[in-house]
Protein backbone atom coordinates (compact mmCIF):
# COMPACT_ATOMS: atom_id res chain seq x y z
CA UNK A 1 0.00 0.00 0.00
CA UNK A 2 2.65 2.54 0.85
CA UNK A 3 5.19 1.49 -2.16
CA UNK A 4 2.50 1.58 -4.97
CA UNK A 5 -1.35 2.84 -3.58
CA UNK A 6 -0.55 5.97 -1.75
CA UNK A 7 2.03 7.22 -4.31
CA UNK A 8 -0.46 6.66 -7.37
CA UNK A 9 -3.16 8.68 -4.64
CA UNK A 10 -0.56 11.23 -4.32
CA UNK A 11 -0.33 11.44 -8.04
CA UNK A 12 -3.90 12.10 -8.43
CA UNK A 13 -4.78 14.10 -5.67
CA UNK A 14 -1.81 16.44 -6.60
CA UNK A 15 -3.31 17.59 -9.90
CA UNK A 16 -6.24 18.65 -8.33
CA UNK A 17 -6.45 22.53 -7.27
CA UNK A 18 -5.58 23.21 -4.05
CA UNK A 19 -4.62 26.16 -1.05
CA UNK A 20 -2.68 25.29 1.59
CA UNK A 21 -3.87 27.16 5.46
CA UNK A 22 -2.06 30.59 6.10
CA UNK A 23 1.34 29.66 8.19
CA UNK A 24 1.36 30.32 12.04
CA UNK A 25 3.67 28.85 14.07
CA UNK A 26 3.17 27.24 17.63
CA UNK A 27 5.02 27.67 21.21
CA UNK A 28 7.24 24.41 22.35
CA UNK A 29 4.25 24.78 25.32
CA UNK A 30 1.49 24.73 22.74
CA UNK A 31 3.04 21.83 21.22
CA UNK A 32 3.00 19.61 24.34
CA UNK A 33 -0.56 20.70 25.37
CA UNK A 34 -1.65 19.04 21.53
CA UNK A 35 0.25 16.16 22.17
CA UNK A 36 -1.92 15.60 26.17
CA UNK A 37 -4.95 16.24 24.23
CA UNK A 38 -4.00 14.24 21.40
CA UNK A 39 -3.02 11.40 23.73
CA UNK A 40 -6.99 12.20 24.95
CA UNK A 41 -8.47 11.63 21.89
CA UNK A 42 -6.92 8.58 21.49
CA UNK A 43 -7.12 6.69 24.84
CA UNK A 44 -10.94 7.83 24.65
CA UNK A 45 -11.54 6.46 21.10
CA UNK A 46 -9.62 3.37 21.92
CA UNK A 47 -11.77 2.78 24.97
CA UNK A 48 -14.86 3.22 22.58
CA UNK A 49 -13.24 0.22 19.70
CA UNK A 50 -12.42 -1.71 21.93
CA UNK A 51 -15.80 -1.71 23.88
CA UNK A 52 -17.47 -2.44 20.44
CA UNK A 53 -15.36 -4.47 19.03
CA UNK A 54 -15.53 -7.02 22.76
CA UNK A 55 -19.08 -6.80 21.74
CA UNK A 56 -18.52 -8.12 18.61
CA UNK A 57 -16.70 -10.78 19.62
CA UNK A 58 -19.04 -11.66 21.98
CA UNK A 59 -21.59 -11.99 19.97
CA UNK A 60 -20.02 -13.94 16.78
CA UNK A 61 -18.19 -16.27 19.85
CA UNK A 62 -14.48 -15.34 18.37
CA UNK A 63 -12.65 -12.73 19.26
CA UNK A 64 -12.43 -9.85 16.68
CA UNK A 65 -7.95 -9.24 15.45
CA UNK A 66 -6.42 -6.31 17.00
CA UNK A 67 -4.63 -6.03 13.76
CA UNK A 68 -2.33 -3.31 15.21
CA UNK A 69 -1.24 -5.49 17.95
CA UNK A 70 -0.60 -8.43 15.81
CA UNK A 71 1.48 -6.66 13.32
CA UNK A 72 3.41 -4.63 16.01
CA UNK A 73 3.93 -7.79 18.46
CA UNK A 74 5.10 -9.86 15.74
CA UNK A 75 7.47 -7.87 13.85
CA UNK A 76 11.12 -6.38 15.02
CA UNK A 77 11.32 -3.68 16.86
CA UNK A 78 13.55 -1.97 14.49
CA UNK A 79 11.22 -2.48 11.61
CA UNK A 80 8.28 -1.27 13.83
CA UNK A 81 9.82 2.12 14.52
CA UNK A 82 10.70 3.07 10.81
CA UNK A 83 7.44 1.81 9.49
CA UNK A 84 5.03 3.17 12.81
CA UNK A 85 6.80 6.03 13.61
CA UNK A 86 9.16 7.45 10.76
CA UNK A 87 7.40 6.27 7.65
CA UNK A 88 4.01 5.76 8.65
CA UNK A 89 3.42 9.33 9.85
CA UNK A 90 4.95 11.33 7.00
CA UNK A 91 3.11 9.71 4.04
CA UNK A 92 -0.16 9.54 6.18
CA UNK A 93 0.31 13.74 7.21
CA UNK A 94 1.27 14.42 3.60
CA UNK A 95 -1.97 12.56 2.33
CA UNK A 96 -5.02 13.22 4.81
CA UNK A 97 -3.46 16.79 6.13
CA UNK A 98 -1.47 18.46 3.21
CA UNK A 99 -3.26 16.87 0.18
CA UNK A 100 -6.55 16.54 1.29
CA UNK A 101 -7.31 19.67 3.76
CA UNK A 102 -5.59 22.06 1.08
CA UNK A 103 -8.09 21.46 -1.58
CA UNK A 104 -11.32 20.88 0.62
CA UNK A 105 -10.56 23.96 2.88
CA UNK A 106 -12.26 26.22 0.54
CA UNK A 107 -15.72 24.36 1.28
CA UNK A 108 -15.17 25.57 4.95
CA UNK A 109 -12.64 24.95 7.41
CA UNK A 110 -15.18 22.10 9.01
CA UNK A 111 -15.65 19.87 6.10
CA UNK A 112 -11.94 19.76 5.49
CA UNK A 113 -11.71 18.49 9.20
CA UNK A 114 -14.25 16.13 9.49
CA UNK A 115 -13.77 15.19 5.96
CA UNK A 116 -9.75 14.05 6.63
CA UNK A 117 -10.71 12.31 10.00
CA UNK A 118 -13.07 9.73 8.45
CA UNK A 119 -11.18 8.92 5.47
CA UNK A 120 -7.96 8.87 7.81
CA UNK A 121 -10.22 6.52 10.09
CA UNK A 122 -10.96 4.59 7.15
CA UNK A 123 -8.14 4.26 5.63
CA UNK A 124 -6.61 2.06 9.10
CA UNK A 125 -9.01 -0.57 7.44
CA UNK A 126 -10.45 -2.15 11.20
CA UNK A 127 -12.83 -0.79 13.84
CA UNK A 128 -10.34 -1.11 16.76
CA UNK A 129 -8.34 1.96 15.09
CA UNK A 130 -11.12 3.59 13.29
CA UNK A 131 -12.33 5.53 16.53
CA UNK A 132 -9.26 6.60 17.79
CA UNK A 133 -8.02 7.55 14.40
CA UNK A 134 -11.27 9.10 13.09
CA UNK A 135 -10.66 11.58 16.45
CA UNK A 136 -7.43 11.84 15.99
CA UNK A 137 -7.59 13.17 12.20
CA UNK A 138 -10.34 15.42 12.91
CA UNK A 139 -7.88 16.71 15.69
CA UNK A 140 -4.95 17.03 13.43
CA UNK A 141 -6.61 18.76 10.28
CA UNK A 142 -7.88 21.00 12.73
CA UNK A 143 -4.22 21.95 13.97
CA UNK A 144 -3.07 22.06 10.51
CA UNK A 145 -5.97 24.23 9.74
CA UNK A 146 -5.02 26.81 11.93
CA UNK A 147 -0.99 26.57 11.70
CA UNK A 148 -0.94 25.20 8.32
CA UNK A 149 1.94 23.57 9.49
CA UNK A 150 2.59 20.05 8.56
CA UNK A 151 5.77 19.27 10.61
CA UNK A 152 3.53 19.98 13.56
CA UNK A 153 1.43 17.09 13.00
CA UNK A 154 3.97 15.19 11.64
CA UNK A 155 5.81 15.41 14.61
CA UNK A 156 2.60 15.06 17.18
CA UNK A 157 1.78 11.47 14.86
CA UNK A 158 4.86 10.56 15.42
CA UNK A 159 5.36 10.66 19.24
CA UNK A 160 1.34 8.98 19.20
CA UNK A 161 2.41 6.28 17.68
CA UNK A 162 5.66 6.44 19.52
CA UNK A 163 4.10 5.47 22.35
CA UNK A 164 1.07 3.34 20.98
CA UNK A 165 3.26 0.88 18.78
CA UNK A 166 6.86 0.89 20.89
CA UNK A 167 6.38 1.63 24.16
CA UNK A 168 3.47 0.15 25.18
CA UNK A 169 4.82 -3.25 22.88
CA UNK A 170 7.93 -3.14 24.90
CA UNK A 171 6.31 -3.02 28.13
CA UNK A 172 3.42 -6.08 27.21
CA UNK A 173 6.52 -7.64 26.09
CA UNK A 174 8.17 -7.07 29.43
CA UNK A 175 5.63 -8.36 31.59
CA UNK A 176 4.89 -11.33 29.39
CA UNK A 177 1.27 -10.86 28.95
CA UNK A 178 0.83 -14.14 27.17
CA UNK A 179 2.02 -16.25 30.21
CA UNK A 180 0.14 -14.04 32.30
CA UNK A 181 -2.74 -14.48 30.35
CA UNK A 182 -2.37 -18.27 31.17
CA UNK A 183 -1.95 -18.04 34.42
CA UNK A 184 -5.16 -16.34 35.08
CA UNK A 185 -6.66 -18.86 32.41
CA UNK A 186 -5.84 -21.65 34.74
CA UNK A 187 -7.29 -20.54 37.61
CA UNK A 188 -3.98 -19.53 39.64
CA UNK A 189 -4.33 -18.68 43.40
CA UNK A 190 -3.08 -14.76 44.15
CA UNK A 191 0.24 -16.45 45.24
CA UNK A 192 0.68 -18.05 42.10
CA UNK A 193 -0.06 -14.22 40.49
CA UNK A 194 1.71 -12.54 43.19
CA UNK A 195 4.63 -14.99 42.27
CA UNK A 196 4.42 -14.54 38.76
CA UNK A 197 4.39 -10.60 39.07
CA UNK A 198 7.78 -10.74 41.14
CA UNK A 199 8.67 -12.60 38.80
CA UNK A 200 8.73 -9.52 36.10
CA UNK A 201 9.10 -6.85 38.57
CA UNK A 202 10.31 -4.30 36.51
CA UNK A 203 7.85 -4.65 33.42
CA UNK A 204 5.26 -4.81 35.71
CA UNK A 205 6.58 -1.30 37.68
CA UNK A 206 7.20 -0.11 33.99
CA UNK A 207 3.37 -1.17 33.07
CA UNK A 208 1.84 0.98 35.83
CA UNK A 209 3.86 3.95 35.29
CA UNK A 210 2.23 3.88 31.61
CA UNK A 211 -0.73 3.32 33.31
CA UNK A 212 -0.60 6.07 35.40
CA UNK A 213 1.01 8.21 32.23
CA UNK A 214 -2.28 7.07 30.67
CA UNK A 215 -4.70 8.13 33.04
CA UNK A 216 -2.84 11.47 33.85
CA UNK A 217 -2.74 12.40 30.55
CA UNK A 218 -6.53 11.30 29.67
CA UNK A 219 -7.75 13.78 32.15
CA UNK A 220 -5.48 16.28 31.29
CA UNK A 221 -6.28 16.62 27.90
CA UNK A 222 -10.51 16.36 28.73
CA UNK A 223 -10.02 19.31 30.84
CA UNK A 224 -7.73 20.61 28.45
CA UNK A 225 -10.72 20.42 25.92
CA UNK A 226 -13.32 21.95 28.63
CA UNK A 227 -10.83 24.96 29.13
CA UNK A 228 -9.86 26.00 25.02
CA UNK A 229 -13.49 24.94 23.92
CA UNK A 230 -14.34 28.37 22.73
CA UNK A 231 -11.01 28.17 20.56
CA UNK A 232 -12.17 24.63 18.84
CA UNK A 233 -14.03 27.28 16.33
CA UNK A 234 -13.45 26.68 12.42
CA UNK A 235 -14.98 28.86 9.48
CA UNK A 236 -17.78 28.74 6.99
CA UNK A 237 -16.97 28.18 3.11
CA UNK A 238 -18.12 28.36 0.04
CA UNK A 239 -21.18 25.35 0.30
CA UNK A 240 -24.11 26.66 1.96
CA UNK A 241 -25.79 24.76 5.05
CA UNK A 242 -26.92 21.23 4.45
CA UNK A 243 -25.71 20.81 1.21
CA UNK A 244 -21.93 20.23 2.29
CA UNK A 245 -22.73 16.07 3.13
CA UNK A 246 -24.18 15.55 -0.20
CA UNK A 247 -21.33 17.55 -1.86
CA UNK A 248 -18.24 16.22 0.18
CA UNK A 249 -19.19 12.42 1.33
CA UNK A 250 -22.02 11.89 -1.24
CA UNK A 251 -20.42 12.22 -4.57
CA UNK A 252 -18.78 9.02 -6.26
CA UNK A 253 -15.17 9.24 -5.33
CA UNK A 254 -16.46 9.39 -1.61
CA UNK A 255 -18.87 6.85 -1.65
CA UNK A 256 -16.16 4.32 -3.78
CA UNK A 257 -13.76 4.81 -0.82
CA UNK A 258 -16.18 4.74 1.91
CA UNK A 259 -17.99 1.28 0.89
CA UNK A 260 -14.22 -0.24 -0.01
CA UNK A 261 -12.36 1.03 3.74
CA UNK A 262 -16.07 -0.10 5.06
CA UNK A 263 -15.88 -3.53 3.31
CA UNK A 264 -12.44 -4.06 4.29
CA UNK A 265 -13.49 -3.48 7.97
CA UNK A 266 -16.26 -6.09 8.03
CA UNK A 267 -14.01 -8.45 6.24
CA UNK A 268 -11.18 -7.96 9.23
CA UNK A 269 -14.09 -8.38 11.81
CA UNK A 270 -15.65 -11.71 10.42
CA UNK A 271 -12.87 -13.49 8.60
CA UNK A 272 -14.93 -16.36 8.25
CA UNK A 273 -17.01 -14.60 5.42
CA UNK A 274 -14.65 -14.73 3.33
CA UNK A 275 -13.34 -18.44 4.45
CA UNK A 276 -16.64 -19.20 3.66
CA UNK A 277 -17.11 -17.70 0.01
CA UNK A 278 -14.02 -18.74 -1.03
CA UNK A 279 -14.62 -22.48 0.69
CA UNK A 280 -17.49 -22.59 -1.77
CA UNK A 281 -15.83 -21.59 -4.96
Amino acid sequence: MYLVGMPVLIAVVKRMPGEAPAKKSITPGQFVLALIMCFALMYCGNLVGTLITTVVGALKGSAVDNALMTYATGSNMIVTFLYMVICAPILEEYIFRKLIVDRTVKYGQGVAVVLSGLMFGLFHGNLNQFAYAFLLGMFLAFLYVKTGELKVTIGLHMCINFMGAVVSVLLLKAIHLEEYQEVIMNGADSQAVMDYMMKYLPGWIGYMIYVLFILAVLVTGIVLFIVYRKKLKLEPGQIAKGRRFKTVIGNPGMICYCIFWIAMIIIQMFPEIVTAITGNL
